[in-house]
């Protein structure tokens, strides 16, 4: 969770470099804290005793009880995950800029936690205190860096009946962020792990593009060498679906221009500038038009979507050559057209007839 946005020529350059999982600094941002208990105790209850049994009417004419039963929902679905439960570990989503994002269950959850695991201790107690949630928990660090190490010791803490609630700095954890490897010692070791849901900014960048989000993919943050990138960026050039990717905003132009070198400088693309935050900014254009614009530098934290390619529409005429080849090679030239046919999803028959033409 960063600060309240400030203007652009005042915004904190180090909270651009700690979002980058690969920045060199990263181990200086996610400094080993030694664990410490907050002594405060927390005495707030709930009290909710709602007992309205009024039933809503639709323009159909049915109630909430029917639509239920129409789509499968079990009436007592809000009632089913507690907060927090003794020998879980919750995954839990944090806002990703404006902290009044944050869920009443989040709340709960940092208040019912006997072990928080956050990715920046310093960040979740900012984050508690804008909630006034009181973290009364033991709280460790648990980030990129030591993630290998301590998964094990909170699988530990939850088989011995711990409730244990991880966070990252922002959004959900394992998406980016530490947690995957979390999960996967838990699943083989028998361990529950939850999710409490929450703001992503892969999903708010994809809504707000303009793009298609019928299919898309996740590619996270493209490498940060020049090579490496343009090789990672060539493997992706005849992706159909929606990219998203995260780059830290001094890497923005760089990116852009090796995207528009790979993809083509007309290929449609926005980027998303401090989501949710005061100075939120979603700039929609070909991706060439988009290096120009970044050429003049970006400040703050950066998602890009990119539009898949357009499908190649396969031509007998391009194909024609390869069933004469194999004909050449010895074939029956039926069955070249066949062979070139199942490549292509080409019609035989059409491939068949423009090779007797071309041999006259």
């Amino acid at each position: 969770m960063s600060p309240p946005a400030q203007p652009p020529d005042q915004e904190d350059s180090a909270r651009d470099v700690a979002a980058d999982p690969r920045a060199e600094d990263a181990a200086e941002a996610h400094a080993d804290f030694d664990p410490f208990t907050d002594t405060d105790t927390d005495t707030d209850t709930d009290t909710d005793t709602d007992t309205d049994t009024d039933t809503d009417t639709d323009a159909d004419g049915l109630t909430d009880s029917d639509v239920d039963a129409k789509s499968g929902a079990d009436p007592r679905a809000e009632d089913a995950a507690p907060s927090m439960t003794p020998g879980v570990i919750l995954l839990a989503a944090t806002p990703i800029g404006d902290a009044a994002d944050a869920p009443p269950r989040l709340r709960r959850a940092l208040t019912d936690a006997d072990l928080v695991a956050a990715e920046d201790t310093r960040r979740l107690r900012a984050l508690a205190s804008r909630l006034g949630v009181r973290v009364t928990a033991r709280v460790i660090s648990f980030h990129e860096h030591n993630e290998h190490q301590r998964a094990p010791d909170l699988v530990r803490a939850a088989q011995d009946g711990a409730r244990v609630l991880v966070v990252s700095d922002a959004g959900m954890p394992a998406v980016s962020d530490p947690g995957y490897r979390l999960v996967r010692v838990a699943a083989d070791a028998g361990v529950r792990v939850s999710v409490l849901p929450g703001p992503s900014a892969v999903l708010t960048a994809l809504a707000l593009s303009g793009l298609a989000t019928d299919r898309f993919c996740f590619e996270g943050f493209v490498p940060r060498k020049g090579g490496d990138r343009a090789r990672a960026l060539r493997a992706l050039a005849d992706e159909r679906r929606t990219m998203i990717f995260f780059e830290s905003p001094h890497r923005l132009a760089a990116t852009l221009a090796d995207m528009a070198e790979t993809f083509g400088a007309d290929r449609q693309a926005a980027v998303c500038r401090e989501l949710t935050k005061t100075y939120e900014e979603v700039r929609r254009d070909t991706l060439g038009a988009l290096v120009d614009w970044a050429s003049g530098g970006v400040r703050g934290e950066i998602t890009i979507v990119v539009a898949g390619a357009e499908p190649v529409v396969a031509s007998v005429v391009d194909h024609v050559g390869r069933v004469l080849a194999l004909a050449d090679a010895g074939a029956r030239l039926k069955d070249a057209a066949a062979t070139v046919a199942a490549e292509t999803g080409l019609s035989k028959r059409e491939l068949y007839q423009a090779a007797l033409d071309a041999r006259g």
